[in-house]
């Protein structure tokens, strides 16, 4: 018995980003990506040490390059804190606690040398995880770190091509809304 597979759908929208639609992921990023909902979301430890992961080779947008925790698409309907757990899951294979949206306004474009494009509305969302034990999908992800926002300062200045332009972007702000303290303890 053959299994369907249905296609991955993003959330199309407006110019002032309401919702307007739906589209299979593979198809929407190109050189004419429509504006669509994407989320980001930065994993914080107690100890203040950030998360960051090493998008895989074969990902059609920045393959290879250092990014935060996770990153992705809610489905049309699904709740915003729903699709972070389920890519936290899928890419990391590990569940996010206490996930709250500090950057709810996070509008971005940026487009990458063979012409493909990113334009999302992406809201920016701090969470936790009970257990450091990553176990990442190869297909995702090709390495993890957790580092101390002094050093990733001191990277993203050094190296920013080693960085997706997405993560160059939501630092700053994350900074000035002293948003990477994280949302409390971290859960057991």
């Amino acid at each position: 018995m053959s299994r369907v597979v249905t296609p991955e759908l993003v959330v199309l929208l407006d110019a002032d980003g309401r919702p307007c639609g739906s589209a299979p992921k593979t198809a929407v990023h190109s050189s004419a990506t429509p504006l669509h909902l994407a989320f980001s979301c930065w994993i914080v430890a107690a100890d203040g040490r950030i998360l960051i992961t090493r998008r895989a080779a074969a990902k059609l947008t920045w393959p290879g390059v250092w990014t935060n925790a996770v990153c992705g698409h809610p489905a049309p309907g699904e709740p915003m804190v729903a699709a972070i757990d389920r890519r936290a899951r899928d890419e990391l294979g590990v569940q996010v606690a206490d996930v709250h949206c500090v950057l709810p306004d996070f509008r971005y474009q940026a487009t990458m040398s063979n012409g493909t494009r990113e334009n999302e509305v992406c809201p920016v969302h701090v969470a936790r995880i009970a257990d450091r034990r990553l176990s990442p999908d190869p297909t995702e992800v090709m390495a993890t770190r957790w580092v101390t926002p002094g050093w990733l300062r001191s990277e993203l200045e050094r190296r920013p091509d080693s960085y997706s332009p997405w993560m160059l972007l939501q630092w700053p702000l994350l900074l000035a809304a002293d948003a990477l303290d994280g949302p409390g303890p971290e859960t057991s």
